[in-house]
């Protein structure tokens, strides 16, 4: 009996007798939240410099990247024209916790897929756990059940972005439009162009990466090296990864809280200096337009965003690898819903999975 999960169908493994009890994966929430946010942020912004005519100018200086090359045959129909799915993808290049000979290797450490509803006023952000479980199609024009199982991470190691995407919409069923890679570390040029931002301090730290910056408690105005430093601490917090996640968060809303300000909306030479240092830190596929993308998606804010992770059992090991299972059943729904465009219902009947 084969086991599907998307469009691929394989004969499932014998993995012995389960777990009394699987640990729930905990998502990198604030790599999420970074993530969709800049790309919301991205957009948000571009939709209100048109008097300025940048966006033509800001499309040409993007670095882009063929995708879709070799996506042939076993892909899925688009079944709600005006609806957009987005595939981003996170690296942090510059991370200090990054392994040496690693540090300069460019590593998919976050996975989402971008949903815009056909009416344009929210976005949904599925998060994709980069340890699945999948199978990995064995090349770009592959059929979805013609490979191997794999982390869906290993995808990039297999082909590159465009077999990422390949498995993506194989895990989904939903055909991918467009697709923005974004480095976490060009968030420092990000802050630097906006003059940086004022975050606030929980208690006074060390940083235990170099220089050993010493972060005082009250309010703080920060550089963007600081501020990226700040928001990469988490041992000295007594929650680790949720305060840090808290930390993100606010990072998050300072940049857009500022980004979106009079003074730098109404200031050319600002503004220009903050989208071409958002821009340096993203790399877009060959068709992807800024200037579609801001009249299209105009009225997204942080405040329709919702996040979601795509529904697993969490952690097993499996061929000695600790990897994250699929919830089949509850990924096939979520997944739909994306597809049919109806995440609204998805979200409504799904509360407690779903978090603005």
């Amino acid at each position: 009996m084969s086991t599907t999960v998307g469009r691929a169908s394989v004969q499932p493994p014998s993995y012995g007798p389960p777990p009394a009890k699987r640990p729930r994966l905990k998502p990198r929430w604030g790599r999420i939240a970074l993530l969709g946010g800049l790309a919301v942020l991205i957009i948000a912004v571009i939709a209100g410099i048109s008097l300025y005519g940048y966006a033509n100018g800001l499309d040409k200086d993007l670095k882009r990247t063929n995708a879709f090359s070799g996506l042939t045959g076993d892909r899925p129909a688009k079944a709600v024209e005006g609806a957009l799915n987005i595939l981003l993808v996170g690296s942090d290049s510059r991370d200090p916790d990054a392994k040496e000979d690693e540090a300069n290797a460019w590593r998919a450490d976050t996975l989402i897929l971008m949903h815009v509803p056909a009416d344009h006023k929210s976005a949904q952000m599925v998060s994709i756990p980069r340890d699945l479980w999948v199978v990995v199609p064995k090349s770009n024009s592959a059929a979805c059940s013609d490979g191997s199982r794999a982390k869906i991470n290993a995808s990039f190691a297999f082909g590159g972005l465009p077999r990422a995407v390949h498995t993506v919409e194989c895990l989904t069923d939903v055909k991918i439009d467009h697709v923005m890679a974004i480095d976490f570390g060009g968030f420092k040029e990000v802050t630097d162009a906006l003059g940086g931002v004022d975050l606030k301090v929980d208690k006074t730290i060390t940083s235990i990466h170099k220089p050993h910056r010493v972060f005082t408690k009250g309010m703080m105005h920060m550089d963007g090296a600081q501020a990226l430093d700040w928001v990469r601490q988490r041992y000295q917090f007594p929650r680790g990864d949720f305060d840090r996640v808290r930390h993100q968060q606010e990072f998050l809303k300072a940049l857009m809280d500022k980004a979106a300000s009079s003074g730098t909306i109404t200031n050319p030479g600002k503004l220009d200096k903050f989208l071409k240092s958002v821009t340096a830190a993203v790399t877009v596929d060959q068709d992807f337009s800024l200037s579609d993308m801001a009249v299209d998606l105009r009225g997204i804010r942080g405040s329709n965003l919702t996040f979601v992770t795509s529904p697993n059992k969490g952690s097993e090991t499996i061929s000695g690898q600790s990897v994250v299972v699929s919830d089949r059943e509850q990924a096939i729904a979520l997944y739909k819903a994306v597809k049919d465009d109806k995440m609204s219902e998805w979200m409504a009947a799904n509360p407690k999975k779903s978090t603005s």
